[in-house]
């Protein structure tokens, strides 16, 4: 029996979804992270935080094998060919949709020769911890129950049980095909039957394929980082749980940012930051839907008090997302400890309000029809930022530490002003656009003033302190100031001196100030934000540089994690990451606009 264990690299997982959870396939085979039935569900296959006793499904030959892999162009359907001694068999992994019960389908085909393969099937629901009640309808049919959660798998070939698991050893010849299918339903209600293996890949593929035939790559976009794009795009759809257009910030939990470290947290929820760069790349690529579909999450999930609104909410704007430790789970590579939930959900981060305010400009400008409530929004939301600007903030990196005046906050507070002054403008409100305009010259004034170190030559993290933070990057991004002053080159050239590793960068000196222990990886967003700079500086050569290097770390799928440690040439961080992806496609666009010699457009 093949008893291989749960692959220990985070770049070795590719990720297949059905636009209400996803799950991660290994190199090896196994499917070790599935949560059921949204992505914020408690995993039932936890493998990827714990071994294989903690959930897992794994088909794969059951001797070695030269293993590779691909999606099925313009898709989420995962590809996986194994080559033995003996023979080649190609597995076909998705998620069937776009409707019927969660169900993920196993395609077993045979290409040449003859190859033995393996099953081995062990459901644990409750982050790998409750065994089920298992029973079967004949050798082919098995039904799993742990209490809510019924689990039904149907195979082409025969399984029995064996310590806790569903196992079976078959074998595959040139032609021949062998199916397998799990779904998921209520143990109370039933699991209604999914579609035959055949037509379920189909009308995923359809779904799919109409999905990219929306998408509309800017037209001065190179060549050669379309399909890099592309799989972003195809990435960050697969975050969104599409019932309510909620958008998860990376399918995981507690993927740790240093391996053996603390810092593991749990991103299956919608942080509105993450959530509104993502709706800037799906702008620029014409995916209007999409965008259409998280204004109106935005709307419904906010409502309410402004002093109520929060940086993030659960995927279908729930607003309880309280923390709590997995203690049975071990972690990835021992990273303790496993968190379900996120604390960070209570924190008051004053940029959050800057940065919808940017996307819901944006999504004006782009032609998005406005929601009858927006108006009403941006008045409750500015008379609340109005109040609250000059308070000290956890900043966007959510720090466990002491609150601070963090500069990249105002700079933030004052594109919130900015846009509402603006709006306020074209609605013919003079009085409110006075006053916004007011607001916003204050925060610039005051930025100038206690932001920038006049010795250092440079503005810093927050007021007062002596050290960068690559948010500074935004500034000229979201036009603070224009990329040529000389403030915005030396906040440049001491985020280079100070924050550069290997070649990436950091997004801050971990040096104690934000309340954890231990360090992190380089963050892959701001490596891709000092990309979108070097073009708007004209430093071409440098953005085309930094943005190779940043592809060449993707795996093997095109997938990126949140974070990357270059000494060991390893992801870091939950996986795959919004961020990274977003950062991805916005950096391929600026390049594409200095490329093609067009004036280059900020994000405002």
């Amino acid at each position: 029996m093949n008893v291989q264990v749960p692959t220990r690299s985070i770049g070795d997982y590719g990720l297949i979804a059905d636009g209400r959870s996803c799950a991660l396939v290994s190199k090896s085979g196994s499917i070790d992270w599935l949560c059921w039935p949204r992505l914020d569900s408690p995993a039932c296959f936890a493998a990827l935080l714990g071994t294989r006793e903690n959930g897992r499904w794994l088909i794969a030959p059951a001797g070695k094998a030269r293993t590779t892999r691909s999606y099925e162009p313009f898709t989420m359907i995962l590809e996986t060919i194994h080559e033995t001694d003996t023979g080649t068999v190609r597995v076909v992994d998705f998620m069937s949709m776009p409707e019927g019960p969660p169900t993920i389908i196993r395609k077993v085909e045979g290409i040449e020769g003859r190859v033995a393969m393996d099953c081995d099937l062990c459901i644990r629901a409750d982050y790998g911890r409750t065994v089920p009640w298992v029973e079967h309808d004949g050798p082919r049919e098995w039904h799993a129950i742990a209490g809510p959660d019924l689990y039904i798998l149907h195979s082409d070939v025969e399984l029995h049980g064996e310590d806790l698991h569903t196992v079976g050893h078959f074998t595959v010849a040139e032609g021949e095909v062998r199916n397998f299918v799990l779904s998921h339903g209520p143990s109370f209600g039933g699991v209604a039957k999914p579609p035959p293996a055949q037509k379920a890949l189909e009308s995923t593929r359809a779904y799919w394929d109409a999905f990219t035939d929306r998408i509309r790559l800017p037209r001065k976009l190179p060549k050669k980082w379309q399909d890099n794009v592309m799989r972003s795009l195809l990435t960050l759809k697969a975050l969104t749980y599409i019932p309510s257009g909620g958008i998860a910030a990376a399918a995981t939990t507690s993927l740790p940012e240093e391996m053996g470290g603390v810092r593991n947290w749990d991103y299956r929820f919608c942080w509105l930051r993450d959530s509104a760069f993502t709706l800037q790349a799906f702008l620029e690529c014409g995916l209007r839907r999409e965008a259409e579909a998280w204004r109106n999450w935005l709307i419904r999930a906010v409502a309410g008090s402004p002093d109520q609104l929060q940086i993030m909410y659960g995927l279908a704007g729930e607003r309880v997302l309280t923390e709590w430790e997995v203690d049975w789970l071990p972690g990835f590579a021992n990273s303790k400890p496993v968190r379900v939930g996120n604390a960070a959900a209570d924190q008051f981060q004053l940029d959050v309000y800057g940065e919808v305010a940017d996307v819901l400009a944006l999504a004006t400008r782009r032609g998005l029809p406005r929601h009858h409530r927006q108006e009403e929004y941006r008045k409750v939301v500015m008379k609340f930022l109005a109040e609250r600007w000059r308070e000290p903030d956890e900043g966007i990196w959510e720090v466990r530490g002491d609150p601070q005046h963090f500069v990249y906050s105002k700079v933030m507070a004052w594109v919130g002003f900015d846009h509402a002054s603006k709006a306020a403008k074209a609605a013919g409100d003079h009085d409110e656009e006075v006053w916004l305009r007011g607001l916003a010259d204050e925060v610039r004034v005051q930025v100038c003033e206690k932001g920038y170190n006049a010795e250092l030559g440079t503005f810093t993290q927050y007021y007062g302190s002596t050290t960068v933070d690559a948010s500074l990057l935004m500034l000229p991004l979201v036009g603070f100031l224009p990329p040529t002053d000389p403030r915005i080159v030396g906040t440049v050239e001491a985020i280079e001196r100070e924050l550069m590793r290997d070649g990436f960068l950091l997004r801050y000196q971990t040096d104690g100030h934000d309340g954890l222990d231990g360090h992190e990886g380089a963050f892959l967003l701001c490596s891709f934000w000092l990309v979108e700079v070097y073009a708007l500086l004209g430093r071409i050569e440098d953005a085309e540089e930094l943005f190779s290097r940043l592809l060449a770390i993707a795996n093997d799928l095109g997938l990126l994690a949140e974070e990357y440690d270059p000494h060991k040439g390893q992801m870091l961080g939950n996986f795959p990451q919004a961020f990274s992806h977003v950062g991805l496609v916005m950096a391929a666009i600026m390049i594409g606009r200095h490329r093609a010699d067009e004036k280059l457009t900020l994000h405002q």
